[in-house]
């Protein structure tokens, strides 16, 4: 009895890595190389994607990592490329629609102080699934111009605006949070992003007395970000206008060099940073990898180590404020190594 209690508590999560394209690589190793350090939960199935997995076998998404995926339910991915032209469509959104991953979490949490606003700690969730992202798009042509009308048209189910709300209240209330704020454009996308505000205004009903409710039109919210960040709690939205105003709310605590992200579905999730590949700095080794290490931190509170996830966040906090080594883009000077050997030092 006590050797298969020690086995099942040595026993570890699969998972699958894709080092992704750019700086991908470079960050995932640091990432990796930490959660070691912390005695890392997973077992990792190492997959390509992007530009990667083109100049392999040249498809952007290979079958093989869609079936790692399918089979560990549970993926940390780095930033991929989409190619321009040759018919690829999004990697990310792609990953998304195989997997159902109808719900994007971005937390946003000050981390080095000294910017204009102090303890910014607002989580933004998107809708993953509908919207422009999920749109049929075309030209029309008129006389010898084949592109000479662009024509887009998005959509919203109603099952799904009632999904991800829902989830939006849900997280409230499992992270003690006190407001939700639902963002839409009903004042001119009348049903577009009308039935997601009315899906908004029948499921608060429901959370009445534990989680207020409020709605804000998109411009308005972008302005009162701005102008006062402190007046969000958890923010939920349509799929572009989680898009746009999740890097607005990384700009105010630094940049989208401390923004990770979470895609959340009912049979997998994929954590990653919120930024791109940023293929002008790869291989110049100053990488930053704090977003995908806070995405790490999302994943381990995701399957229930949360004291992996503290010591993590608590390494991270100590090495950028009371070390006080960064990257460059955060003002410092340390390499993407450097930054990983100080937070590995740090590991508590």
């Amino acid at each position: 009895m006590q050797e298969s209690r020690r086995m099942s508590q040595t026993t570890k999560i699969p998972a699958t890595l894709i080092p992704g394209d750019g700086i991908g690589p470079e960050i995932v190793e640091s990432v990796v190389s930490v959660l070691d350090a912390l005695g890392s939960p997973f077992e990792w199935d190492s997959q390509y994607a992007g530009m990667a997995a083109i100049a392999r076998v040249g498809d952007p998404l290979p079958r093989e990592t869609i079936q790692s995926i399918h089979h560990n339910k549970l993926a940390l991915k780095g930033p991929l490329t989409t190619p321009t032209g040759g018919g690829y469509r999004s990697v990310n959104v792609q990953l998304r629609k195989e997997f159902e991953l109808f719900a994007n979490v971005r937390p946003a949490l000050t981390l080095i102080p000294g910017g204009r606003f102090e303890n910014v700690d607002i989580t933004l969730i998107r809708e993953n699934l509908d919207g422009f992202y999920a749109a049929f798009e075309h030209y029309m042509p008129i006389g010898d111009d084949p592109h000479a009308v662009a024509m887009c048209a998005g959509f919203n189910t109603r099952t799904g605006c009632h999904r991800i709300i829902r989830y939006a209240f849900e997280y409230a209330m499992q992270n003690g949070r006190k407001k939700v704020t639902l963002v839409h454009k009903a004042n001119i996308l009348k049903a577009l992003t009308g039935i997601f505000l009315e899906a908004g205004k029948e499921i608060a009903k429901e959370y009445e007395g534990r989680i207020a409710f409020e709605e804000r039109i998109v411009d308005a919210c972008a302005m009162q970000l701005v102008l006062d960040p402190g007046r969000f709690d958890v923010i939920v939205t349509t799929n572009l206008f989680g898009d746009i105003l999740s890097d607005l709310i990384a700009g105010l605590i630094g940049g989208l060099g401390l923004a990770p992200g979470g895609n959340i579905g009912k049979q997998a999730a994929i954590f990653e940073a919120v930024h791109g590949s940023a293929p002008d700095i790869a291989g110049k080794g100053i990488a930053n990898p704090l977003a995908l290490m806070l995405a790490a931190a999302m994943m381990l509170d995701h399957v229930g180590k949360t004291d992996l996830a503290t010591r993590l966040r608590n390494a991270i906090r100590i090495t950028t404020l009371e070390d006080g080594i960064r990257t460059p883009d955060l003002g410092g000077t340390a390499k993407t190594r450097e930054l990983t050997q100080a937070l590995i030092s740090r590991i508590g």
